[in-house]
């Protein structure tokens, strides 16, 4: 990364600080604002016929529905905390089951 020009914050007295434009700042209790996402662009590496592609699509769909009803069993597990008897935290509990699955 290239170095920045001008002053470093360091280097700031405090009435610049209060120069600082206020609808800039975020306050510790307000979420930090959303960073932009970037675009990735895949490399095409070998064309699929039409039947991969179809494959494909309905494959990833089967895996898109699966995450949901992962997502949909683990907010149950956690809000009726039935992970209680085996583990103290939803936490613990997740890293044990993930860990199962590696």
């Amino acid at each position: 990364m290239a170095p920045r020009k001008g002053r470093s914050q360091s280097n700031l007295s405090k009435g610049d600080l209060n120069d600082v434009d206020q609808s800039q700042q975020v306050s510790a209790d307000e979420p930090a604002p959303e960073a932009e996402a970037a675009t990735v662009v895949p490399e095409v590496v070998e064309e699929l016929t039409e039947g991969e592609l179809e494959d494909k699509h309905r494959l990833e769909l089967k895996v898109e529905r699966a995450f949901v009803e992962a997502g949909k069993a683990l907010r149950e597990l956690r809000d009726r905390r039935l992970y209680r008897n085996t583990h103290k935290t939803f936490e613990e509990y997740c890293r044990q089951l993930v860990a199962g699955f590696v």
